[in-house]
């Protein structure tokens, strides 16, 4: 479900994007704008995850690449980021939104709290079958160890993996900005993520959410009119 704002919030997006724009501390941005506003937690986090500065947006557009351009490369995945927000497209409560850098991201915040549920195996299904059709050489998925319970998430991806008969593996590791920004530069991969601190160092991005919610979309269209 595409989360849709209320006037307050839209002028409080113009608001924060100004300040952006002029170089302002995000945080003390918004803490400024929220409380201009009166915005409670969800209408602060929807603009914690949306609005980024005219600049950084441009750059982080350029980076992104279509499915097609992954064959023969090496497929980064960052695994909560990615998984979490195809979750919130695979459920009817789940809230996701078109951000200003152009990708999509949840605005769920259930990172640290993150727990297994009904959708997670086949919201894993769908991501790597839509990577296996487009031939990446090698699929790397990363998983933040300090979440409960990654160990087997990573474990469950793995099975997967081996059932769709792509190549790679899934690993926990303790910081995975780090990771994915150090290994796809050795490796010249693609990072499937929305984490906006691995865009910005990173050189090719994929928005494996927007494919997603493109082909749900286009699956719920085609069932609501026949």
């Amino acid at each position: 479900m595409i989360y849709h704002s209320s006037e307050k919030l839209e002028n409080a997006t113009s608001d924060l994007k100004f300040l952006l724009n002029k170089n302002y501390n995000k945080k003390a941005a918004l803490d400024f704008v929220g409380n201009h506003y009166l915005l409670d937690k969800e209408e602060r986090n929807y603009l914690q995850r949306k609005v980024y500065s005219t600049e950084a947006s441009k750059g982080r557009k350029s980076k992104i690449i279509p499915l097609s351009k992954i064959k023969g490369k090496t497929l980064f995945i960052d695994g909560y980021n990615v998984l979490i927000t195809v979750e919130s497209i695979c459920s009817s409560d789940g809230s996701i939104v078109v951000c200003d850098d152009g990708v999509l991201r949840d605005v769920n915040a259930v990172f640290g709290k993150y727990r297994c549920k009904e959708d997670t195996v086949n919201a894993l299904n769908s991501v790597l079958a839509l990577v296996r059709i487009y031939n990446p050489s090698d699929v790397q998925v990363f998983f933040d160890s300090q979440v409960s319970r990654s160990g087997e998430l990573a474990k469950v991806t793995e099975d997967i993996m081996e059932k769709q008969g792509i190549q790679g593996s899934a690993h926990t590791a303790p910081n995975v900005d780090y990771q994915l920004i150090i290994l796809s530069k050795e490796s010249d991969g693609v990072v499937a993520t929305s984490d906006s601190v691995i865009m910005d160092k990173v050189d090719n991005i994929l928005d494996i959410p927007c494919f997603i919610h493109k082909i749900k979309k286009k699956h719920l269209s085609k069932v609501l009119t026949k």
